[in-house]
Order: structure tokens, then C-alpha cells, then sequence
């Protein structure tokens, strides 16, 4: 087809996906495309500012490794990564919500006993975690594996430490045969998503900040339920309603009790202050 233009080029794109043979990927494509260039013609948008979007589509790209997925960044400021979580995730009343994966995710952490130290020498304010690993109808959940992640006392993840390979804030347990679960780790502070490349510049230029409440990572998987990804936030946070990647939920706030010296849940004597994290987990049996 020759000579198209401004009225004629989405029509001309669409025939020629008719012979896609995957009808999934036929559908995800032609709304693509549609949607794509009814964005550009309500914007107007114009060759330098395509060229524009272009080059800070490839500065992701660049700024993406193995430790820096700017590419969810992107999609987490933007909201789609909540909002992709909302549709994924319906669950009946009474289950814990999910909400958004992050970044930081790594595969292969140490495993740990119920009890022990996640942190692993990581900075901050020592806290105890505990609760439990419930079904929707209050059946408890044994052997959940339940996978932990934080950010450290200056808010970084274990895997933004350049030259530091270990693993910390960061393990994988298991639910005990009443499905209680403890483990010690630090307490969760704020902090900024990485904002030192492309999605940092994009926030800086619509005038929002790249801060994140404290918060939790959790990711709980057990036979017969389906996986749970979600974060425990600290209440009282000041940028719970303006988080930068729009992850809060009411129903995962929590509160951190705080604690001068003392003994600690777990009997052993604590010489500096300390704090506790109560938040049981309630699980949707799978179909």
C-alpha cells in the first residue's frame, strides 16, 4: 500500500496483522497500535518530541542490568505496574491485598530458620517480625515459603552496594506447622526509588518526588494457594499517600512498636532500642 498518510496509516498497520497466527498476541497488538496513534494525534505530537521519547526510551534500556531494572521504574511511576497487580490479583474480601513486585527482587537468597537474623549485618534499627500464614478460611498454613526484602537504614537494597556481594535485609523461611512465622531483621525506613537516570529526570520534570513509604517486601507461595506479592508498610510514613510507584493499600499498614532495651520477643537481652512487627497473611486457595 502506497501513499498513506495521517488518515489512512493506522487502517494500513492493522491489515497487516490479519495473518497473525497467535490471536492473543493479534489483539495485544492492534490495541497497541490504535492507542498509540490516537495518543499521537490528540497530543500533536511532533518529530522532535517522538525523537525525544525515543531517546529516553533507549536511556532505560541503558540504564537496565541485571542489578537496575529501569524498565519497571518506568513502569511502576507510571502506575501500570499497580495497575496490572489490581487486575491480576482479584481476591475475595478478607484476603491480603497485593500490590506491586519492585526492582529488587533476586533470586537465590539465603534460606534462613524461624527465628534468625535476615539482616545480616545490614544498617538500622533491629525489629522483630512475627505472625501468621493463614487460608481465607482461617486454616493455618504450614510450610509456606516466604520470601523477605528491605531496604537498609540509608535506603538501599543489598544489590545496589557496589563490590558487596552478600546477601542482607533479605532471606527466605519457612511457616511453622501452625503457620506462625518470626524472624529479626531492621526496621523499615523511606526511601527514594533510584532517580540518578531517566525515570528520575522524568519525575523531576512533571514535579514529583521519588520517595517510597517504609515498607516490607513479601512474597509468600504455598501448595494449593495462589502466590501472594505484597509489602507491609509502616504507619505514620508521611509519603504513604504520595508514594511514587502508588504500591499502598490501607489494609497493609502496620504499625512498628517500639521498644526501649530490654528482653526481646524472642528472650534474648537487647542493650539498645528495638522494635516489633506484628501482620498475619491471609492466603486465596487456588482454583
Amino acid at each position: 500500500m502506497r501513499n498513506l498518510d495521517e488518515n489512512t496509516i493506522t487502517q494500513a498497520v492493522l491489515a497487516r496483522l490479519e495473518h497473525a497466527t497467535d490471536e492473543r498476541l493479534k489483539d495485544i497488538v492492534t490495541s497497541l497500535v490504535r492507542h498509540l496513534h490516537a495518543f499521537a494525534r490528540e497530543v500533536n505530537l511532533t518529530e522532535a518530541e517522538w525523537e525525544q521519547g525515543i531517546q529516553f526510551l533507549t536511556g532505560v534500556g541503558h540504564f537496565t542490568d541485571d542489578k537496575r531494572q529501569e524498565f519497571i521504574l518506568l513502569s511502576d511511576t507510571l502506575g501500570l505496574s499497580t495497575l496490572v497487580t489490581a487486575m491480576a490479583n482479584r481476591k475475595p474480601l478478607g484476603c491480603t491485598e497485593a500490590t506491586v513486585f519492585g526492582p529488587f527482587f533476586v533470586e537465590g537468597a539465603p534460606e534462613y530458620q524461624n527465628g534468625d537474623d535476615v539482616a545480616n549485618g545490614a544498617r538500622g534499627e533491629p525489629c522483630f517480625v512475627s505472625g501468621f500464614i493463614r487460608g481465607l478460611g482461617g486454616e493455618p498454613v504450614a510450610g509456606a515459603r516466604i520470601e523477605v526484602w528491605q531496604a537498609d537504614a540509608d535506603g538501599f537494597y543489598d544489590v545496589q552496594h557496589a563490590g558487596d556481594d552478600a546477601h542482607r535485609a533479605r532471606g527466605v523461611l519457612h511457616s511453622l506447622a501452625n503457620g506462625r512465622y518470626h524472624f529479626r531483621s531492621i526496621v523499615a525506613e523511606p526511601y527514594p526509588i533510584p532517580h540518578d537516570g531517566p525515570v528520575g529526570r522524568m519525575l523531576d520534570a512533571l514535579g514529583r518526588h521519588p520517595w517510597r513509604p517504609a515498607h516490607l517486601h513479601f512474597m509468600i507461595t504455598a501448595p494449593g494457594y495462589e502466590r501472594l506479592v505484597t509489602h507491609v508498610f509502616r504507619d505514620g510514613d508521611k509519603y504513604l499517600d504520595s508514594d511514587a510507584v502508588f504500591g499502598v493499600r490501607s489494609s497493609l499498614v502496620a504499625q512498628w512498636i517500639p521498644h526501649e532495651e530490654g528482653v526481646a520477643p524472642d528472650g534474648t537481652r537487647m542493650n539498645t532500642p528495638f522494635s516489633t512487627l506484628e501482620f498475619d497473611f491471609i492466603l486465596n486457595r487456588s482454583s
